[in-house]
């Protein structure tokens, strides 16, 4: 339920009253809140409370999931056919969910404060497909906001974020990715391949969209663990510069390079992609351009225009969306601060102002739900380690989170976007997409 919910609080007067009266009974629910608690008053309290969930579920299309109240009632009724059931524990846990349903229901999930029933991936699934889609007024910006989205992504809160997600700790990532730590899209040329050869053939794939032969020279940004860079040096015969602003993805990636031998074909380097010096036959980013913020794709777009080659090719992949929007609440502030998938109308800002021409566009949405399906099954299996590592409240976190994100590719909320492209003069370009 991590996306843009309305508040049904704001909804009427009515709704707002009810709200307010059971914020007046108590902060978080039951008789020893309350001293002067009566059957009558509860009673009451129950049935707005009732009218203020119904309302809720009304402002984000009635999907069909059910909630059940501390007192046992069941918001649509017991006999309407449900995916799955929230259960909401006390008045307060209500209260908090009812004012900023973006936000607080993942906190109040994580925290054990809201359970559901059935398959979570599903209910989610189910809540984002109900939601109304754009309207034409979503994802505009106040200058005010503008300015705020330029500031979150400078130099140094850039290297705070992603120290806040991706130094989550080498061992923790260990337990569910696969064994080249590849935290990105896998490609499924068939379903049932698993995820190891999928994230193999992803590889491959960029390799053989952006044409790579022995001796060129490539740059990428945003290496992660450091899989494709290594992947492209062994099998492509090329050099490659990788950058990176999270050091424990960089010493894992270093040591895999010194133990497999690559060290003079692949350097990574812990630093910012902004820093990058140079002249490269080909340029690639996967899984970074989430991280820039739109305010900044014009000055990506130089970086990459002041490092390829005049023959150079590029191609950048990345989560996106239909249309401009914001992340949202919950998944910015507790897995991916600043972050922002862009639509394809905001990547072309990377591209139009320095002369770039789209060679392909492909969305991978259903090779992302594909690969997540896998994340979320090896996530569950090593879910009692991760509380030994941490805590529950660690374990239901990123347990929503993946879930969430297979939720939304399935219902088409997120797509995975791989983008090729060249200078616009340059015609040594493929004749047609078989073209090797």
């Amino acid at each position: 339920m991590s996306q843009q919910l309305t508040n049904p609080a704001t909804d009427s007067n009515s709704a707002n009253s009810a709200t307010c009266a059971l914020n007046r009974q108590t902060a978080y629910g039951g008789r020893a809140a309350n001293p002067q608690f009566r059957p009558g008053l509860d009673a009451a309290m129950s049935s707005m409370a009732r009218v203020l969930v119904a309302r809720m579920l009304e402002s984000i299309g009635n999907p069909a999931v059910q909630f059940v109240l501390w007192d046992g009632s069941a918001i649509p009724p017991r006999s309407t056919p449900r995916q799955a059931r929230i259960l909401i524990h006390d008045r307060g846990t209500l209260l908090r969910l009812l004012a900023n349903p973006a936000l607080k229901f993942g906190e109040l999930y994580a925290s054990g404060h809201i359970e559901v029933q059935g398959d979570l991936a599903q209910l989610l699934e189910v809540v984002y497909r109900a939601l109304p889609r754009n309207d034409g007024s979503r994802g505009k910006r106040t200058r005010l906001g503008a300015l705020l989205e330029a500031r979150r992504n400078s130099l140094q809160q850039a290297r705070d974020n992603i120290h806040h997600h991706y130094d989550f700790g080498n061992d923790f990532y260990k337990l569910w990715l696969d064994r080249r730590m590849i935290y990105t899209c896998a490609y499924f040329p068939t379903p049932t391949m698993g995820l190891e050869d999928a994230q193999a053939a992803k590889m491959q794939h960029i390799c053989r969209k952006l044409r790579l032969q022995p001796g060129d020279k490539v740059i990428e940004a945003g290496c992660g663990w450091g899989a494709l860079a290594l992947h492209m040096a062994r099998h492509c015969g090329v050099s490659v510069q990788a950058y990176n602003i999270s050091r424990e993805q960089m010493a894992f990636a270093r040591e895999r390079a010194r133990r497999e031998g690559l060290e003079t074909q692949v350097e990574f380097i812990e630093d910012d992609y902004r820093n990058a010096r140079g002249k490269f036959d080909a340029f690639v980013s996967v899984g970074m351009l989430e991280h820039v913020g739109p305010e900044r794709y014009l000055e990506l777009g130089r970086v990459i225009d002041r490092v390829l080659a005049g023959h150079g090719r590029g191609l950048i992949h990345s989560i996106g969306r239909d249309y401009p929007r914001s992340l949202d609440a919950w998944t910015e502030r507790h897995i991916f601060p600043a972050a922002c998938p862009p639509s394809l109308s905001q990547m072309m800002n990377i591209f139009e102002p320095c002369g770039f021409s789209v060679l392909d566009v492909e969305n991978l949405r259903l090779h992302y739900a594909k690969t997540l399906e896998h994340w979320l099954q090896r996530f569950e299996a090593a879910a009692a380690e991760v509380e030994q590592m941490f805590d529950a409240t660690v374990v239901r976190t990123w347990r929503l989170y993946l879930a969430g994100s297979l939720a939304a590719f399935r219902a088409g909320n997120m797509q995975l976007f791989q983008v090729l492209f060249a200078r616009s003069r340059d015609n040594r370009i493929p004749w047609t997409r078989d073209a090797p």
